[in-house]
């Protein structure tokens, strides 16, 4: 087996041989990058046309009175069922701030 020389010239060489592998894996992520994206903005806009459709076919996407009562109910009762848990106690984990004022 022969050994290669180490010249400068062949250090120059490798190192633009790197730069050239380093660009082109850059070049292929990016081009996977952008064919993802462009995807992924096919799918939203695929699905907001559909959700369109949809809902252009259906009557007043309104609230009714009935609705906004059963929505206040629910947020009342989420509110007295929050407020009865007791305070969370310090200790060596704990990340909760006190006021002060």
């Amino acid at each position: 087996m022969a050994r290669r020389k180490n010249t400068f010239t062949t250090f120059l060489s490798d190192i633009v041989d790197d730069a050239k592998d380093l660009v082109d894996d850059l070049l292929d992520r990016a081009k996977d990058a952008e064919e993802d994206l462009r995807h992924a903005v096919r799918d939203v806009v695929d699905d907001e046309t559909k959700s369109t459709e949809t809902s252009s076919k259906k009557k007043s996407a309104e609230p009714t009175a009935a609705d906004l009562k059963a929505l206040h109910a629910a947020i009342a009762e989420l509110t007295a069922t929050v407020e009865a848990w007791p305070p969370p106690r310090p200790g060596p984990r704990s990340t909760a701030k006190t006021a002060t004022a």
